[in-house]
């Protein structure tokens, strides 16, 4: 059983304007970064002191400096990045904002963009990439119990409590905070959702 915590990267300037980013590689800017060190802030009282830890993130450049704050502020070894735990890839909607993209498409969750990676297929690859991660992780750190914190994007998690709860959350309408933390367990090649925070409307 391995003890995951998700966690969506800090706020970009595509995110503070209401822009889709999807793919497109934005940094963080200096609220994002606040929001990082809080996020170690956050992990530093949750996690047991005893029980090492290990920091993985997407390859895009806003989730990566999200991990490598955290783990700086943390004493934990620089994170490995992995390619599929980046964000969905938004196709034609990729630098548009919120409102343009629902008068072009409809509801952001259920509209068909044309060049976007289907959710179905972002559920895959999410799973598929969690599964990697896990799996280095383990080999470093067995068999002693241990945690491992996945810096990624709000779509990505977002799938991956809707496929841990049968699509039950999080309810329509909502989205994840940058820098909030879901913790899961990941326990012969099952996502269970344990908890989830950081929501709004």
């Amino acid at each position: 059983m391995t003890a995951l915590i998700l966690i969506r990267h800090g706020e970009t300037d595509w995110n503070r304007d209401r822009r889709i980013q999807g793919a497109t590689d934005i940094p963080l800017n200096d609220t994002g970064r606040d929001q990082a060190r809080a996020t170690a802030a956050l992990l530093r009282d949750r996690l047991d002191p005893g029980v090492p830890a290990t920091i993985v993130s997407s390859d895009l450049a806003r989730a990566r400096e999200t991990a490598e704050i955290i783990a700086a502020d943390l004493g934990l070894a620089a994170p490995r990045a992995y390619r599929g735990l980046r964000e969905r890839s938004y196709g034609e909607a990729e630098g548009v904002g919120l409102d343009e993209f629902r008068e072009r498409w409809g509801d952001s969750y259920t509209a068909e963009v044309p060049g976007a990676e289907p959710w179905t297929d972002l559920r895959t690859r999410g799973i598929a990439a969690l599964g990697r991660a896990v799996r280095d992780h383990r080999r470093a750190t067995a068999p002693a119990a241990s945690s491992l914190i996945v810096v990624s994007h709000g779509a990505l998690i977002r799938e991956m409590i809707r496929h841990a709860t049968a699509d039950e959350l999080p309810p329509a309408g909502e989205r994840l905070l940058n820098g909030s933390a879901h913790d899961f367990v990941y326990e012969r090649d099952h996502l269970r959702l344990v908890a989830y925070a950081g929501l709004i409307a």
